[in-house]
C-alpha cells in the first residue's frame, strides 16, 4: 500500500508569547490521501491555521513530523522547499489575496510565472474556464463579487495542477449560493484532479463534503471521522 499523500506525526508547535512557551498543537497525527477532502473543525484558535501552515511547509513543527509523500519538510533544502511550495502545493484564503493591480489572467498566471512555466496563458485560462470565469479574463479584481474573487482563487491555486490544496476558511467570506460554488469546486478538484484538499472550517456545509472531518479542540485532535 502507497504512502498517504500528507501525513502529520505526533506533531507538536509551540510559539513564544513575550518569552512564555504556548504550544498551539499538540501531539496531532493525521493522513491524508490522493483525492480526499479533510475538514479541519473546531473553534477560533484551536490550532487549524497552524496545521494548515505545517502541511503547507509555511511553517515547521516544534517536535514531530510533517510528511509530503513519506518526505519530511524539515528534511528538505531551502531550494526544495522554494519548488515543493511553487509547484506542489495550492493555497486559498478567506480574504481571495488576489492582487488588485493585475488583471484575472495574470493573478491566475502567476505561480506558473514564479515556477518558470511556459505556456502560462492558455494554462490560466484554462483554469478560469473550468471555474466559470473565463469571461472575466480582462477584468481587475474590484470588479468581481466576493464569490467570483474566490474563484478566481481557486483557479490561481489549482493552475499548475498541485498535489496538494490548502484552503483557510474558503467560504468565510461568502454568501451562501457563492460558497455552494466554491465547495463544489474544491470537491472536483479532489475527485477530477486528484488534489489532496485540506479545509480549515466553520462550516457545517464545508465539512459536509469532506471524506474526513478531524475536530480539534486546544491544540489537540479530539476525534476524526470517515465517510
Amino acid at each position: 500500500m502507497s504512502a498517504p499523500r500528507l501525513e502529520l506525526r505526533g506533531v507538536s508547535k509551540t510559539y513564544s508569547n513575550g518569552g512564555l512557551p504556548v504550544e498551539v498543537l499538540h501531539d496531532v497525527s493525521l493522513s491524508a490521501e490522493a483525492g480526499t477532502v479533510t475538514a479541519l473543525l473546531g473553534r477560533s484558535g484551536c490550532g487549524k491555521s497552524t496545521l494548515l501552515n505545517l502541511s503547507g511547509a509555511m511553517d515547521f513543527p516544534t517536535s514531530g513530523e510533517v510528511l509530503i509523500d513519506g518526505r519530511a519538510t524539515t528534511a528538505l533544502s531551502e531550494s526544495e522547499l522554494t519548488a515543493l511550495r511553487r509547484r506542489r502545493v495550492g493555497f486559498v484564503f478567506q480574504s481571495f489575496q488576489l492582487l488588485p493591480t493585475l488583471t484575472v489572467l495574470e493573478n491566475v498566471e502567476l505561480p506558473l510565472l514564479l515556477a518558470g512555466a511556459a505556456n502560462t496563458s492558455e494554462a490560466a485560462r484554462q483554469r478560469l474556464r473550468w471555474v466559470g470565469l473565463e469571461e472575466k479574463a480582462a477584468s481587475m479584481p474590484y470588479q468581481l463579487s466576493g464569490g467570483q474573487m474566490q474563484r478566481v482563487s481557486l483557479a490561481r491555486a489549482l493552475v499548475h495542477s498541485p498535489d496538494l490544496l490548502i484552503a483557510d476558511e474558503p467560504t468565510g467570506n461568502l454568501d451562501t449560493a457563492s460558497g455552494e460554488q466554491v465547495l463544489a469546486l474544491l470537491g472536483e478538484a479532489a475527485a477530477r484532479f486528484g488534489a489532496t484538499v485540506l479545509i480549515a472550517t466553520h462550516s457545517a456545509e464545508a465539512a459536509a463534503i469532506a471524506t474526513v472531518r478531524v475536530c480539534l479542540r486546544d491544540g489537540r485532535v479530539e476525534g476524526i471521522e470517515r465517510q
